[in-house]
């Protein structure tokens, strides 16, 4: 038992003797500390304690025996001079390391030594110890910096071997002693790491030589502007030597600073010099590469945290400084040139520095001024139209390719269109209805359906526009009533499409009275059918006449001016048969011939070959007096005709003095005088077989637009009438200018507010309101 214990004992020391303790006596075994049971006799042999007390299994179970074992109050000591020894050995070792010589021991007993120091509580002194030959090189070597070459470049390599050098010393070092980072310096606090407590030094010696630091960052900057300017400089280097400032904590405060200082400097003189030097697409390309060379150095060596403020500013040099520069210089030559993709990449750079609203503000001012040349210019009226859909067509192109579909710009566009159209009152919603008839007129060649339908969908964007719809529609049925009469329509589907596109925009009640002459046209069809099948006409027709009736209603057509006309006696019966064979299927109804609209096909017969001419009911009338006379006087005409002056003139004219001269006028001239005689025009040859005679058209657009203006002005009074009416009727009373502000809500064309006033006091006047007796300024409706 006794050497048993000895043994264990023995195997403990030697242990502590490998951590170099040293013990002068070993542990003691007291045989008198074991206490026996009583029932154990003194005299019993030694070998029945010894299975007594190792519970053998074959005997019952015994109580437990208490064992102490007391060692000696000495303690064990270190050996003389063992930290002064171990450090001696330790500091040439990180001597050895800051002069990049081999270490003469061995890097484990190295670490060892540290170890047993750290476990002697001696880690403190240890720490300052390496702290104080730390600083001593750093501070040698950053002052081996002071006054070296004056080349920035070699400099700059020099600082960045010392630091690297530092690098592999601090980080060899730390291998060493990475015990005692481990437990002296995570247990004490405020005591940095021996990493942290090397780059603290050399920040700490970096600043203390201030021309050092100075002049790494100068040279730093110099590298980068020569860069900017198109040098090669060594990249690498660069990167070292400013993550050695992002790793010291001197980055933001050192170099970003100055940097940023630096490049808006290099930006501002830069960005005037090339603004006056270069077009503006020039300018945006440069800007454009400018902003992707820094996003470049960020990347390539600079810190991340760089970034934002270094783009900020060089956009703010290059680019917010010469917003207005830029578009007063080259928007209006962007646009008129249709360049996309430098308008895409000035919305793209706009909007990076939120200077979108200059260009959307830029670009209304742009639709203005062009579209104010456009529709202003009565000279080019003729083509106003197709410029505006051109000019849309152009706008679209560049919202889509070049503003990104920005909702803002569409807004800007249509709010400028809409400006544009109604900068001429009425006049342009004319043009409008003028365009489409010329579109949906018979004769327009080269025109497939999928281009006339693209054309109408167009149109309609610009009819959007019409404050006044009113005055497109009077203008538009006019139009419409003659290429159905005259049958000029180049399609019938065309027609209906554009009467539902127009009913999509503005609802049935502005096309009811469209699709109404639709009816009557297909109407008049069957009537005209049952007409030949009738008895009248297989029995009282004269013989070798054909005539179409269109049976027109009222208040679905344009009004047209009666106009009275003596017709041949064939044609007068004609109109009788008709007239019985209408009124006997349709009671109640009065017909009434509107002779300006008719229009017939004359078989003619001339010494050099028989024609067939295509006339107007007045040129038919005109001509066929000739069946009976050879030469006829202007009076002459006028008695047997009872055409009126003016139209009598316009329709000789056509005869005698037009292309196409079936009759001959005496003396000649262009205009029709009242002493001019007419003979028959024997001499008269044409290539075709049916030849058109078309009408002298008078000056009589301004006539025709006149009546339907006033027409569309005489309808709008009666809309502002009812509109009046309406609101009053509702409120019972109300103040002038409300009502004012309530009909311009209410009514869907433009108008003044003294025309409005004019209305009310008509209404007044009719006793449909009254002003009150104590405030004039307020109406009461009268019931």
């Amino acid at each position: 038992m006794k050497k048993a214990k000895s043994q264990a004992v023995a195997c403990s020391v030697d242990t502590a003797n490998k951590n170099g303790l040293h013990h002068d006596n070993d542990a003691v075994f007291d045989p008198s500390s074991i206490s026996l049971d009583d029932d154990l006799k003194p005299d019993e042999p030694r070998q029945q304690a010894a299975a007594n007390l190792s519970r053998k299994k074959a005997q019952p179970p015994q109580p437990a025996k208490k064992l102490v074992i007391r060692l000696l109050k000495a303690k064990p000591t270190l050996p003389t001079n063992f930290e002064e020894d171990t450090w001696a050995k330790l500091k040439l070792a990180i001597k050895a390391i800051f002069l990049k010589q081999p270490t003469s021991c061995d890097l484990e007993k190295l670490y060892q030594a540290v170890n047993d120091l750290c476990l002697h509580k001696m880690g403190g002194n240890l720490y300052q110890r390496i702290e104080k030959e730390c600083e001593e090189h750093i501070s040698a070597a950053i002052r081996s910096l002071v006054g070296q070459s004056p080349d920035l470049v070699v400099f700059l390599s020099l600082v960045e071997r010392c630091w690297q050098d530092l690098c592999d010393q601090m980080l060899m070092i730390r291998g060493i002693a990475l015990y005692l980072d481990r437990t002296y310096v995570k247990q004490t606090p405020n005591v940095r790491s021996l990493w942290d407590m090397g780059l603290q030094l050399f920040r700490k010696y970096l600043s203390s030589y201030s021309e050092v630091e100075h002049k790494t960052v100068t040279g730093l900057l110099r590298m980068i502007e020569r860069e900017r300017l198109g040098e090669a400089v060594d990249r690498t280097l660069l990167n070292h030597l400013l993550k050695m400032f992002t790793a010291l904590g001197i980055y933001s405060e050192s170099f970003e600073k100055p940097f940023l200082e630096c490049t808006s400097e290099f930006y501002a003189a830069e960005g005037m010099k090339y603004m006056q030097q270069s077009d503006v697409p020039d300018y945006l390309k440069h800007v454009e590469i400018r902003l992707h060379e820094e996003h470049e150095r960020c990347l390539l060596y600079l810190d991340v945290s760089t970034r934002k403020p270094l783009i900020a500013t060089a956009e703010r040099q290059l680019l917010e400084r010469h917003i207005s520069a830029i578009l007063d210089k080259g928007f209006t030559m962007l646009m008129d040139g249709h360049r996309t993709e430098d308008l895409q990449r000035m919305y793209s750079l706009f909007s990076r520095v939120n200077a979108l609203e200059s260009l959307r503000q830029a670009l209304a001012m742009y639709i203005r001024r062009t579209g104010h040349g456009i529709v202003m210019d009565e000279e080019k009226d003729k083509d106003m139209v197709s410029s505006l859909l051109e000019f849309k067509a152009s706008l679209d192109t560049i919202w889509e390719q070049s503003f990104s579909k920005n909702e803002a710009f569409c807004n800007t566009i249509k709010d400028a269109f809409e400006y544009l159209i109604n900068l001429r009152q009425n006049r342009p919603a004319e043009l409008i209805a003028k365009f489409l008839d010329e579109k949906l007129r018979a004769g327009n060649k080269g025109t497939s359906e999928e281009e006339l339908e693209g054309t109408l969908d167009k149109v309609l964007v610009l009819f959007r526009f019409i404050q006044g719809k009113d005055v497109f529609e009077a203008f538009y049925k006019k139009d419409l009533a003659k290429r159905l009469l005259l049958g000029k329509s180049a399609s019938i589907d065309a027609e209906k499409s554009m009467i539902s596109k127009l009913k999509t925009e503005c609802g049935s009640q502005f096309t009811n009275k469209l699709e109404g002459m639709f009816k009557d046209i297909e109407l008049s069809k069957e009537i005209n059918e049952s007409f030949k099948q009738s008895s009248q006409a297989r029995t009282k027709l004269p013989s070798g006449i054909e005539m179409s009736v269109h049976v027109l209603t009222t208040g679905y057509w344009p009004t047209y001016p009666p106009m009275d006309v003596r017709l041949p006696h064939e044609l007068n019966v004609y109109q009788d048969i008709f007239k019985e064979f209408y009124l006997s299927k349709y009671s109640g109804r009065r017909l009434m011939w509107q002779n300006s609209l008719g229009h017939c096909v004359l078989k003619a017969e001339f010494p050099k070959g028989k024609k067939e001419l295509a006339v107007s009911l007045f040129q038919t009338v005109v001509l066929m007096l000739f069946n009976d006379a050879q030469k006829l006087s202007f009076q002459d005409i006028k008695d047997a005709t009872g055409i009126e002056d003016k139209e009598l003139r316009r329709t000789l004219q056509s005869l005698a003095c037009g292309k196409v001269r079936v009759l001959q006028k005496l003396p000649k001239g262009r205009d029709v005088e009242d002493d001019d005689s007419f003979v028959f025009n024997e001499g008269f040859t044409a290539p075709l077989y049916r030849i058109k005679v078309n009408a002298i058209q008078m000056k009589e657009t301004v006539e025709e637009n006149t009546s339907t203006t006033e027409r569309v002005f005489q309808d709008r009074q009666y809309q502002v009438d009812a509109a009046i009416v309406r609101i009053m009727k509702t409120r019972k009373v109300l103040s002038h200018t409300l009502l004012i502000t309530e009909l311009f809500q209410q009514l869907k064309f433009p108008i003044k507010p003294a025309d409005l006033k004019k209305r009310i006091e008509s209404l007044i006047d009719r006793e449909y309101l009254e002003r009150d007796k104590n405030n004039p300024q307020i109406y009461n409706y009268l019931a």
